[in-house]
């Protein structure tokens, strides 16, 4: 990942070894993410896309090299800076949706205080959830329930996303719904995003560039500028970026 133009990176990678005993899971790895930029990362399972992830979120801070998210090393306040979203929604079955996300508010704030349920309020409207803030998470589809997650992942107000594989496990008519959902809320905010998924044609649907990551430890193959215009639709021009994507990744 390279920063855009001479702006400073909103997220800053450089020659990064992160190890868990003699296991090498990433191997100096240096990359950087422009503010409000939509970077794709991808790569064989075990190379250490989730992992990088985790160190940018600060739930790794024992590493070698250097690591920051808005000038700041992630060791200390980085994790401060991001917002993270997993595979599963990881919602808790006993809150209500508007409860769920109130968990991510900041530390110390109290979620019952005017202003929170505000800030609550807001994000439920935001991700199109606002008939559902008594639901409990029994009650809504996959694809809602992945949104309540973006939305706890907003409550705090980062500046960068992160997303590991969020929408893996829905059907594809959901995952295409949810994709552009992403987009629609990237695009209406100044959020950098940092995507992990291991479908090439979301990689390449949804960002401004795709990270190709590999081998075991993990290291950036590649970099892959994706030069289509947004507002996008899914066409030929993604069977190209898939190929070059693919052959990257050593598929044939």
């Amino acid at each position: 990942m390279s920063s855009t133009g001479d702006e400073p990176a909103a997220v800053a990678v450089d020659d990064l070894t992160k190890s868990y005993g003699d296991t090498v899971a990433l191997r100096d790895v240096s990359v950087s993410v422009g503010p409000s930029e939509f970077v794709s990362v991808v790569g064989h399972s075990g190379c250490g896309k989730s992992t990088l992830l985790r160190v940018l979120a600060g739930l790794e801070p024992e590493f070698q090299g250097a690591a920051s998210v808005d000038g700041t090393d992630v060791r200390t306040e980085g994790g401060d800076r991001v917002g993270m979203v997993f595979q599963e929604p990881r919602l808790l079955p006993w809150k209500t949706v508007r409860e769920n996300v109130a968990v991510g508010l900041p530390r110390g704030v109290d979620p019952d205080n005017e202003a929170a349920r505000e800030r609550v309020d807001v994000l439920l409207d935001r991700v199109g959830l606002a008939g559902f803030a008594d639901a409990r998470p029994s009650e809504l589809s996959g694809g809602m329930a992945q949104r309540v997650s973006l939305a706890r992942g907003l409550a705090y107000d980062p500046t960068v996303m992160l997303l590991d594989e969020p929408f893996s496990a829905l059907d594809a008519l959901t995952k295409y719904e949810q994709q552009d959902f992403l987009l629609d809320l990237w695009r209406d905010s100044d959020l950098t995003v940092v995507l992990v998924t291991h479908d090439v044609e979301e990689a390449a649907y949804l960002a401004d560039r795709v990270v190709v990551l590999g081998g075991q430890p993990g290291t950036v193959e590649t970099t892959v500028d994706i030069a289509a215009d947004r507002p996008r639709e899914r066409a030929e021009w993604l069977v190209d970026y898939r190929d070059r994507i693919t052959t990257a990744l050593g598929v044939e």
